[in-house]
């Protein structure tokens, strides 16, 4: 596989990273079973130790409406998707232009806002490994079982875009700062909201170096001046440990931090609570 170079500092929305050379996947004959898969950088935390990683060459790229499905390649941007939904009156997208991404991340985290969800209209995804229906895959709130790097999806089509529903979407947006940032930290625990409880133990706008629970909303960790992967780590441990002494909620990461020391079974950051790491 060829190797492109990029600056994680630069390239990934929290702007956190060193330069690093990423194998780009072209086809499927390649040994990518060893490599981490990664998008845009949008929800991504690079450490200073990194797995291997991939990114999707620019054939994966692409929008068609084929046999009254769309089929949108996994190197697609949302906002490329959005506009083309907006272009050609195509309901049920009207979100993506508010989430940002590629499409094979999107598919993989089942992304979305609220009960507006990726996965609502997919009927099935191409990957590595073969094809799979909709209802071959175990997915769930920001969740799914996908284990190979997703080449394509298809959705149904449905026409009505609807322009009431960007104003609703864009307002769903309002709090969240504009800060570099990489989304929402925490995933919400059920029934409660992981920037509620960050605020009630006291890390609403707490910094530690140039990093911060952003004063806008507790639960995006924004970088407000070169802030480092370790200033990261020490706020979300710290983060997961006060509010687990509160509330004993333990709360889980939603960001994907790429770090051979917090990957795994056994990563600080996914131990159930009597492993905390204080």
């Amino acid at each position: 596989m060829r190797k492109k170079n990029i600056d994680f500092s630069k390239y990934s929305s929290i702007k956190v990273g060193e330069n690093l050379a990423v194998s780009v996947l072209e086809d499927c004959n390649a040994n990518y079973k060893d490599y981490y898969i990664i998008g845009s950088c949008n929800n991504i935390l690079i450490g200073t130790q990194p797995p291997p990683l991939l990114k999707l060459g620019k054939k994966y790229d692409y929008i068609r409406i084929e046999n009254d499905s769309l089929k949108i390649g996994a190197a697609t941007p949302s906002g490329k998707i959005a506009s083309f939904c907006k272009k050609n009156n195509i309901a049920d997208f009207e979100f993506l232009s508010h989430l940002p991404g590629t499409l094979g991340g999107l598919v993989f985290m089942n992304a979305g806002l609220k009960e507006y969800e990726i996965f609502n209209n997919l009927i099935s995804i191409c990957t590595c490994d073969g094809n799979l229906e909709k209802k071959d895959i175990k997915y769930g709130y920001r969740f799914t079982d996908i284990k190979s790097p997703v080449l394509e999806a298809s959705f149904e089509l449905a026409y009505g875009f609807d322009k009431e529903k960007l104003t609703m979407f864009k307002a769903m947006r309002k709090n969240q700062p504009s800060t570099p940032s990489a989304g929402s930290c925490f995933k919400n625990p059920v029934g409660d909201y992981a920037g509620r409880l960050i605020e009630a133990v006291g890390l609403k706008g707490f910094r530690v170096g140039g990093m911060e629970f952003s004063k806008q909303h507790a639960n995006f960790l924004v970088n407000i001046g070169n802030g480092t992967f370790d200033d990261a780590i020490f706020l979300i441990k710290e983060a997961q440990n006060r509010v687990y002494d509160e509330f004993k909620i333990w709360l889980e990461c939603e960001i994907a931090v790429l770090d051979k020391r917090y990957m795994g079974k056994n990563s600080p950051l996914l131990n159930p609570y009597k492993n905390k790491i204080n």
